[in-house]
């Protein structure tokens, strides 16, 4: 009963004790609040009950009962890391037992040989114990023995065993009324489709379990772990660290099983590691190490090895030590057969590489490099990166060019199974080595065509395709209802100065589980067929357009200025210097939306200056008279592009790449498309150009007041040839998938907009903030604009910092009118930014604004 409801067995167990039973039954008793508080709460509490429980079984004089109360104690003593007397104990249960009780006993040091990271050994007992329990027609026992196989099936990289295992497991679970078993099978499934490279799906499952324990009201440190895994592998390793440092948190405080802990701490390693983090990684990883040690646990002291000498070498350590630990590591890895043998001598391959020593990297790359031939997606990857690294040493440019292709075409593969957009973008970052090792092979032997090439495989691929959106999720939907109004309360409440806990709190809970659903999505695009073609950019370009992508290597900004059937490549300055002062600028048009500092105008200005010096150098000399198209990496996308002195007067429009350019160039108007004009509440001019627009279009359609709300607009939006949206704009750092729009009944988020089937051709935001992105991954952004441009979007008008409300009036009358006269986007802001007064509030309104696309 202790896996299928746990806290009523607890309560019996208790009760049967409080009556003073017979050994035989008090040892019972024991064993089940033993056996609760081993896996729910404090392991202390459960050695104390289960040595009572081992105690009065030997009291009865039953061999079986001492045997099975062993085997309980045998893991509870595994779990709090006293191995070897774990293992005696486990050892003495299987002497103990016979027949049917000896299978079970044999099942049990089967796991703890799992836990152990003794597979062999694990396999050999389940192997010994599963036809007796058939044969007995024990039922959750067998069930329990097939989902222990399949879970060190997937130990040793062996999916389709695995799987056959689960699926039999699941069949005889169905029969039974074990709700906690039956949790642990679907967390086993979300870990099967992991394996098999389902982040969906395995997101899915995982959270599926989460709400089957959540009714047991029993805690989730192994679903936890797992997750992490999951989060690491879709770019999510903040998120990891996270949900690894609470699961530690929430286990100390409860006493909880110390084998746990250190599989945690491994897991929070790893994330850190992967987040940009090897301070807190080396200390994660250090502590796991030494728990693994003390619990005589060699799989799992092998991994942790590997996450500390990683961190340590990504904190800039180097050493001949630091190769051979690696490389011993590698050795061990390989011995115990883990998938991660390759990830070690890719470590090992590197570090050498680092000090010089070519032909020891050469040995250990060699090694890793053999697993790009088959496995998992990230494995493949693996085994790429190496390949690249050799023929980088060998000096083959080719060599490194096509093993960069063949990895980055596999992530490519992995991505478009993902149907969230921001998981698409997040996956990228497992791509950026190679996308930088074939740019740096790319400048030094191909040239700026080839440079170009290289700098689109891997810039803003997110856009490439339009998210998956399921056809209507019930729950999806009710609960963005339900996040609208916690939302518009929130906000309501904080205007009056009353504040808002409980709402802010349920916002949260709201905005964590639209994600959740979210992320669950599967891609259904394949992936993109259509490799960049430079001719056909060239083309579309012609004699006028010119186009100015930024890449960045080693830290320097490369110029590549594309126009007149060729492609010619500048250095400018460093990256850094250009961010940092790209921040100086957002500063002061932040103060120069506010009257009263006219004074820093020149300041602002001659910031712009020192931005077009470290942002185009030389090239600013050859731009020629046309329009200019910007396609900065995602780290630039901030920058007011209309402040630089040799781009202030012109025709100017930002794209997150040129393909994104092309896209937007050959994507048609909507036949029968009209004006859609929105006016969100509290704007502090009303929204004074909204009316004035309704009557130069004449049969546009206006939201306004109580009909501006989210259902009404996004129906509205929906084919629209023009949108104009007057509405307060919020970015979000921390979660950019909900950034808004504030309409009449609650915030208008990212995830709404995915939800279009064809967003408007050209739209216009006349609000705050609305062109800021988070980035993330290679060089992916994530916000409102990036949502729209894979959705039918072909040209936006955004703003990338604060404004005066009162100075974006005339602004956007002086856009329209250029609309009105057949201009695009692009001409059209350059007019209207002419056509503003000359006084430092108006300047600065039309310098943050900015055209995206080509309509």
């Amino acid at each position: 009963m202790v896996f299928a409801a746990p806290g009523e067995a607890l309560g019996r167990a208790r009760r049967v004790l409080a009556e003073r039973p017979a050994p035989l039954h008090a040892s019972v008793a024991h064993q089940v609040v033993g056996i609760w508080q081993r896996d729910f709460g404090d392991l202390r509490l459960a050695l104390r009950h289960l040595r009572r429980a081992r105690d009065l079984a030997a009291r009865a004089d039953s061999p079986e009962r001492e045997a099975d109360v062993l085997a309980t104690l045998g893991v509870a003593l595994v779990h709090a890391g006293r191995t070897r007397q774990g293992m005696d104990a486990l050892g003495r249960g299987v002497e103990r037992g016979t027949g049917h009780t000896r299978a079970r006993v044999l099942f049990r040091r089967a796991y703890a040989w799992w836990v152990l990271g003794r597979h062999k050994e694990a396999l050999e007992d389940v192997r010994r114990a599963i036809p007796v329990l058939r044969q007995a027609g024990d039922v959750i026992w067998t069930a329990r023995a097939l989902t222990l196989r399949a879970t060190v099936h997937l130990a040793l990289g062996a999916v389709e065993r695995a799987d056959a295992d689960f699926t039999a497991a699941e069949a005889l679970w169905d029969t039974t009324g074990q709700e906690h078993d039956k949790a642990d099978a679907v967390e086993s499934r979300g870990l099967a489709a992991f394996r098999a490279g389902d982040v969906p799906a395995a997101l899915r499952l995982l959270d599926e379990a989460e709400e089957r324990y959540a009714k047991l009201g029993t805690p989730t440190f192994m679903l936890s772990i797992r997750r992490c895994e999951v989060l690491m592998a879709a770019g999510l390793a903040a998120e990891a660290l996270a949900e690894a440092d609470a699961a530690i948190k929430v286990l100390d405080e409860i006493g909880g099983q110390s084998t746990r802990k250190a599989e945690l701490l491994l897991a929070a390693a790893r994330a850190a590691r992967l987040a940009g983090d090897p301070q807190t990684a080396m200390a994660r990883a250090g502590l796991a190490v030494r728990l693994f040690a003390g619990q005589h646990r060699a799989w799992w002291e092998a991994h942790a090895r590997l996450v500390l000498i990683g961190a340590r070498h990504a904190a800039g350590r180097r050493s001949g030590r630091l190769v051979a630990a690696a490389a011993a590591v590698a050795g061990q890895l390989t011995a115990l057969g883990a998938p991660a043998a390759p990830e070690a001598s890719l470590l090992a391959g590197r570090i050498a590489l680092d000090l010089g020593r070519a032909d020891e990297a050469e040995r250990h790359l060699a090694v890793a490099a053999r697993s790009r031939r088959g496995g998992p997606p990230l494995a493949r990857m693996t085994g790429w990166a190496a390949q690249a690294l050799r023929a980088r040493t060998a000096g083959s440019a080719r060599g490194v060019l096509e093993a960069c292709r063949r990895g980055l075409d596999v992530l490519d593969d992995h991505r478009m199974t993902l149907g969230a957009s921001e998981l698409r973008a997040r996956a990228t970052a497992q791509g950026a080595e190679l996308a930088a090792l074939a740019q740096e092979a790319s400048l030094v032997s191909g040239g700026p065509r080839r440079l170009l090439v290289w700098s689109e495989r891997w810039r803003a691929t997110a856009l490439s395709a339009p998210p998956t959106r399921p056809p209507a999720d019930p729950a999806l939907l009710s609960g963005m209802t339900a996040y609208r109004e916690i939302a518009a309360r929130a906000e309501e409440a904080r205007m009056e100065g009353r504040p808002v806990p409980a709402l802010e709190r349920e916002q949260r809970r709201l905005e964590r589980e639209i994600r959740s659903r979210t992320l669950h999505m599967r891609g259904e695009a394949p992936g993109d067929g259509d490799r960049f073609d430079v001719g056909a950019l060239l083309r579309h370009l012609g004699d006028d357009v010119t186009l100015v992508e930024l890449a960045v290597l080693d830290g320097r900004v490369q110029v590549l200025l594309c126009g007149r059937g060729r492609v010619r490549r500048f250095e400018a300055g460093l990256l850094a210097a250009a961010e940092s002062e790209a921040e100086h600028v957002q500063a002061g048009l932040r103060r120069l939306a506010h009257p009263g500092a006219e004074a820093r105008l020149p300041l602002v200005e001659a910031a712009g200056r020192r931005l077009e010096e470290l942002l185009l150098g030389p090239a600013a000399a050859h731009l020629g008279s046309g329009p200019v198209v910007v396609v900065p990496p995602g780290r630039l996308h901030r920058v007011p592009w209309a402040l630089l002195p040799s781009l202030r007067e012109r025709v100017l429009s930002v794209s997150p790449s040129a393909s994104s350019w092309l896209r937007a160039k050959r994507t048609a108007a909507p036949s029968g498309g009209g004006q859609v004009l929105v006016r969100g509440p509290g704007l502090a001019t009303g929204g004074a150009e909204v009316p004035e627009l309704a009557d130069r279009y004449g049969e546009a359609t206006v939201l306004e007041h109580g009909d501006a709300t989210v259902p009404r607009v996004l129906t509205e939006l929906d084919g629209a040839g023009l949108a104009h949206i007057a509405a307060h704009g919020a970015f979000r750092a921390d979660g950019p998938m909900f950034s808004s729009l504030r309409m009449a009944d609650g915030p208008l988020i990212v995830h709404d907009f995915e939800r279009l089937d064809r967003s408007p051709y050209r739209i216009i935001l006349s609000c705050c903030d609305t062109a800021r992105f988070a980035t993330v991954g290679a060089d992916e952004l994530l916000g409102l604009v990036t949502a729209l441009l894979p959705l039918g979007t072909a040209g936006v008008v955004a703003c990338s910092a604060p404004v005066n409300d009162a100075a974006v009036v005339p602004l956007m009358l002086a856009l329209h009118k250029g609309l009105g006269a057949g201009l695009s986007l692009a001409e059209s802001l350059r007019d209207a930014r002419a056509a503003l007064p000359g006084d430092a509030v108006h300047q600065a309104t039309g310098w943050a604004f900015t055209a995206f696309g080509a309509a």
